[in-house]
């Protein structure tokens, strides 16, 4: 990754730089099976649909709050990546009536508490491949319908500061470069050595520790994650055979 990197998207765009090819995220659903990788192109690509979204279909500006009230999931972290591409806050289980946006999962009681925000509100299916509601949850629009006609590019309407607030976790505010530089000086504590370094992160993203092992650390560091959800269900001789598979170096749990 480049010294000069001073937010998230940053990164990424680092990241798609040097090698658009190789994976970035892998993630697991062990309650479903479901099984997903995106190269850093395929989740940019997301990333970039998402941010179009937010800045051009949901009017979001630098500085609102969208919060999120979704797991450790693939999509998650598109959106966490598009907020900080337009210059939001990404508010991960913040209040919904303090939010520009809400963004909820499928479950009763995300989509019952994000009615609370008077702004737009997006559901997510987390059916795999990204797939789309039956039927859309009432007061909602669903993402899998509204992202896929969105540009394959984004550019933000005004240059992101680095220093203005980008993440909102467990109660504590980060700026993008706090988020970059936390990253890349906990990386090595992960195990996370430099690039092609793999960590399999079974931790939720509700705190600082499960977003960074889970998504920004091997951002920060050219490496990419194993992203487990329900990884509970697993045995221990089942998550041996996936380290083994994934080629994972270090575990979060």
């Amino acid at each position: 990754m480049n010294a000069t990197d001073r937010t998230p998207a940053d990164l990424l765009s680092s990241a798609l730089a040097a090698d658009p090819g190789r994976p970035l995220v892998t993630f697991y659903d062990d309650a479903t099976g479901e099984r997903v990788e995106l190269s850093v192109a395929t989740f940019a690509n997301w990333v970039a649909k998402t941010a179009n979204l937010l800045q051009d279909e949901l009017s979001v500006e630098p500085g609102d709050r969208v919060t999120l009230l979704l797991p450790a999931h693939w999509q998650t972290a598109v959106w966490l990546l598009a907020c900080a591409s337009v210059g939001v806050v990404a508010d991960v289980g913040g209040d919904p009536s303090a939010a520009d946006v809400a963004v909820s999962g499928p479950e009763p009681e995300s989509l019952d508490a994000a009615r609370a925000c008077s702004g737009p509100r997006i559901a997510l299916a987390l059916r795999p491949l990204g797939g789309r509601f039956p039927q859309p949850p009432e007061g909602f629009a669903d993402y899998a319908v509204e992202v896929p006609g969105q540009g394959d590019r984004f550019v933000p309407y005004a240059p992101v500061d680095p220093e203005e607030p980008a993440l909102i976790v467990a109660g504590r505010e980060f700026s993008g470069a706090e988020v970059v530089e936390r990253a890349r000086a906990e990386a090595p504590e992960l195990g996370l050595t430099g690039p092609g370094s793999r960590i399999l992160s079974g931790l939720p993203y509700d705190t600082w520790e499960g977003l960074n092992a889970g998504l920004y650390a091997p951002l920060a560091t050219g490496g990419s994650v194993v992203l487990c959800r329900n990884l509970d269900r697993l045995d221990a001789e089942a998550l041996d055979k996936r380290v083994e598979n994934e080629r994972a170096g270090v575990i979060a749990r």
